[in-house]
């Protein structure tokens, strides 16, 4: 398969070792199958000349995963520094960019967060791309099942979608604040002719490349980024975003990024968005570029009340890895559990620590520490079977990503 993987990293940017062989050889075989094919290399060659059999196989190895309000904080964060925007510009049209936008949840999730926030649809547009043609149909349409709605938090489902039979139906309202089309990160011309964006929302794709590619990737955002604008990325990518030309914009849990040149102030926004203190996953299932396992956030400390010692130590670790600041946090980790004994989130905590700084090896290790000591430990597990699922070993982490489900079904129960 490698001569499939190398294309499809000068195509798309994937890294095939981070899905694993087995997703490209199931494409390739599928796609032969459907041409009546029997030789790859036959195949190969056509893939050269047919940029429509090309998207096919490309089509085939992008399974998306995703939700409304997958990234709550986040969501909240670009709101208020909309909102601070809108105050100190009122004349300013503020736009989004969500890419890959996937099957519309992360943009639409948006688009009803700045609404509900009292942002005026007339003051924001977010174009929403991916390079998958069929999760751009299904988000135009607006109509999603159950599977798209998850957590406790779903009063917004009745604020803005109507029921139709075993389907939600999106408002107009919030689908016209949103334009899908089609794009490629890596084309030569992608958005060469568009404006910068206040926000660009580009959560957990990056995890999907190897370094040099994640190094031009960062740069293209950075282009399509204004120089007040703020690029919201996956906990796991923190660290690529900490460069010499951007810095963290210091909003917990939101992994947001500014250039270092603009001054835009964020007092209001951190009071704004504070959230109580939650894990920070990197998302490990997600978006337009392969099929990860869901992560799901709940309180990293979840057994310690807020004013014990322990609690801040860990919430001081959480803070400073959000600030790409791995290597404080990873000391204070080792501070706590030199102080207090083995903790799972501890353990956890290291794990995410270790998941941005690309070592899966360390994290996995964390991970099983932390669900030996908690078995319950559903982010664990979910992390786990995410790493599992990444270096091929596809029946380890289906178990385990069940065992993480039937504690996610017991606890939304």
């Amino acid at each position: 398969m490698s001569q499939f993987a190398v294309l499809l990293k000068q195509t798309m940017g994937l890294d095939v070792a981070s899905v694993g062989p087995a997703l490209i050889e199931r494409a390739v075989q599928t796609r032969m199958e459907a041409l009546g094919l029997l030789d790859q290399n036959a195949y190969f060659l056509s893939l050269h000349g047919d940029a429509v059999e090309l998207q096919e196989l490309i089509e085939l190895v992008i399974v998306p995963e995703t939700w409304f309000f997958r990234d709550r904080e986040a969501i909240i964060a670009v709101a208020a520094m909309a909102r601070e925007l809108m105050m100190n510009t009122p004349e300013r049209p503020l736009r989004i960019l969500s890419l890959p936008c996937s099957t519309g949840e992360e943009p639409y999730s948006i688009a009803m967060g700045m609404l509900e926030a009292g942002m005026p649809a007339a003051r924001f547009q977010i174009d929403a791309i991916d390079i998958c043609n069929r999760s751009l149909a299904f988000a135009t349409a607006g109509i999603y099942g159950r599977n798209s709605f998850r957590g406790k938090l779903l009063d917004y489902r009745d604020r803005f979608f109507t029921p139709q039979e075993a389907h939600y139906v999106l408002d107009d309202a919030v689908k016209k604040q949103v334009r899908f089309r089609y794009g490629n990160l890596f084309a030569a011309d992608f958005l060469a002719t568009e404006a910068p964006y206040d926000f660009v929302f580009c959560r957990n794709v990056l995890i999907y490349f190897d370094r040099p590619m994640q190094e031009k990737a960062v740069l293209v955002l950075e282009r399509l980024l204004k120089e007040d604008g703020a690029i919201f990325v996956g906990p796991a990518e923190a660290g690529l975003m900490l460069r010499n030309t951007l810095e963290s914009a210091a909003i917990p849990l939101a992994f947001a990024f500014r250039k270092k040149r603009a001054e835009v102030k964020l007092a209001s926004v951190q009071r704004a968005s504070s959230p109580p203190l939650r894990s920070a996953p990197p998302a490990v299932a997600h978006k337009t570029a392969v099929v990860r396992m869901p992560a799901v956030r709940k309180p990293i400390v979840a057994a310690v009340q807020p004013q014990q010692k322990t609690a801040g130590q860990l919430q001081h670790a959480l803070q400073l890895a959000d600030q790409g600041r791995l290597n404080e946090a990873a000391d204070l980790c080792a501070a706590h559990l030199k102080a207090h004994g083995p903790s799972a989130d501890a353990f956890y905590l290291q794990g995410l620590i270790s998941d941005a700084r690309d070592d899966s090896a360390a994290a996995i290790q964390q991970y099983r520490k932390a669900i030996y000591l908690q078995p319950s430990h559903q982010e664990a597990l979910e992390h786990l079977a995410a790493l599992m699922e990444m270096q091929g070993d596809h029946s380890g982490a289906e178990r385990i990503m069940r065992r993480a489900q039937r504690l996610k079904e017991q606890q939304d129960a």
